[in-house]
């Protein structure tokens, strides 16, 4: 009887682990460490742009239900399945207009996405928060919200 409990729970402890192994791949968008083109930067850095480029545009590329939980200050809400060449001169005036993008943090892949559309869009001057709104809350940094 011991043999057919240790048997079954060994099967239940593989069960678990396989189930885990692929939940976690699938939770996981590929999210690039580095985009060529932008200058990956930290909240912090986010703090010392917004001081320093006073022109800086903020570019958060999370759809509308995201941004409802809060959002950074000046921030222009820009969902990445919105981003294009005609949305992004609505909101950057020039091709080498300071612009930030973010969204929800690493496991993101929003705003990835949309710097990619405005580097092919011939943008020049972006900046890429990885960390995205995640990293910004953890820091118990100020936020906005609706």
């Amino acid at each position: 009887m011991k043999s057919v409990s240790n048997t079954l729970q060994c099967r239940l402890i593989i069960m678990l682990m396989m189930f885990a192994t692929t939940t976690s791949y699938a939770a996981e968008p590929d999210t690039p460490l580095e985009i060529p083109g932008a200058t990956k930067v930290t909240a912090e850095q986010v703090i010392e742009l917004a001081g320093s480029k006073p022109n800086l545009i903020i570019i958060d590329s999370r759809i509308t239900g995201d941004r409802r939980k809060g959002y950074i200050e000046s921030s222009v809400s820009l969902p990445n399945t919105k981003t294009n060449c005609q949305s992004l001169a609505n909101v950057l005036p020039k091709k080498e207009s300071a612009a930030l993008f973010y969204c929800n943090g690493v496991k993101c892949g929003r705003s990835g996405k949309a710097l990619n559309i405005a580097l092919q869009c011939g943008y020049t001057n972006l900046y890429w928060f990885r960390g995205g709104f995640e990293e910004w809350l953890n820091k118990g940094l100020p936020y906005m919200k609706d």
